[in-house]
């Protein structure tokens, strides 16, 4: 018999099993996406839209009133990325490499303890370390009193200097358990033949873990860098739980996501404004998306010399 010559049939039990997702995910994210970029280019005149172009943008970028308050808050949020960077990042490593380790008793219990605080609410967090931190009725004051510091103390969510850097430290208390799993992973994900050749060579302990085991994790540190930049630029909930749209101290700790909300709706005195607040949107959705190429292209490719 001769086979059968032709285009190979179209698969239509993929289309079914895909378009719920793909009309799910357009509905919930594409189209309220391009929805934002189409109002950016609006404002509105005597209660009428008049498409206006890149205007809105001009605006948010030279405008006396509105360039202030854009790089107070992008500035805002590069130190709010910062901190994440060289504190929370360094430390999940560092509990994943300490965690992974089989003479470790307890571990699961440990790292269940380290975790849960990434489960919790955002408005729980914010008001729960609000009132930790409050120099009235706050803990901190009598913990460092008990330990002989209460000198160091200051009320850090009220000092425009302290309070970014703090908001940022209890984020990163509360999210240090993921970079801490996936590093604990790729750990995991290690062959032993590697490690034992490793300890056939004399390399052991921490100088394993620095020349062997630390470059072939480095692609999974580069996800959870650009997943903390992308997370880190989309924040809001937090600064909004603790010090609320106007992220005082004197926006001390406005970033892009507050700015952006108390544009977009308006807050107290200001009134809102959809299509700066779509304006802004879209900045920050250019931002992450630099970011993201940023990674693909430039740091990606690099990362993969390390993998098998």
């Amino acid at each position: 018999m001769s086979r059968p010559t032709g285009k190979p049939a179209f698969k239509w039990h993929i289309v079914v099993f895909l378009a719920p997702a793909v009309l799910v995910y357009t509905a919930v994210m594409i189209y309220p996406l391009f929805n934002t970029l189409r109002l950016a280019l609006y404002t509105s005149v005597e209660r009428e839209r008049v498409f206006v172009g890149l205007a809105n943008f001009h605006t948010l970028f030279s405008d006396i009133y509105w360039s202030k308050q854009f790089w107070n808050a992008l500035g805002n949020n590069f130190w709010f990325f910062l901190i994440h960077m060289l504190v929370q990042n360094p430390i999940g490593v560092a509990l994943a490499a300490i965690l992974s380790s089989p003479r470790l008793r307890f571990s699961a219990f440990y790292r269940s303890a380290i975790f849960i605080p990434t489960i919790l609410s955002f408005v729980i967090v914010g008001f729960a370390w609000k009132l930790i931190l409050s120099p009235i009725w706050g803990i901190a004051p009598g913990m460092l009193d008990a330990v002989g510091l209460k000198s160091l103390y200051v009320p850090w969510l009220g000092k425009e200097e302290y309070a970014l850097t703090t908001l940022a430290l209890v984020s990163v208390w509360q999210f240090v358990g993921i970079p801490m799993m996936l590093i604990y992973a790729a750990l995991l994900a290690i062959p032993e033949g590697v490690l034992e050749a490793g300890e056939c060579d004399g390399i052991t302990g921490m100088s394993a873990f620095w020349k062997i085991k630390l470059p072939l994790i480095l692609p999974s540190i580069g996800i959870i860098s650009i997943l903390t930049f992308v997370a880190n630029f989309n924040a809001f909930d937090l600064i909004y739980a603790a010090q609320g749209a106007l992220a005082g101290p004197d926006f001390s700790t406005d970033i892009l996501g507050t700015f952006m909300y108390r544009t977009f709706f308006g807050f107290q005195l200001q009134l809102g404004d959809p299509h700066m607040g779509s304006a802004i949107a879209s900045a920050m959705f250019g931002i992450i998306l630099i970011g993201v190429c940023l990674y693909l292209f430039g740091i990606q490719r690099r990362m993969r010399s390390y993998q098998f």
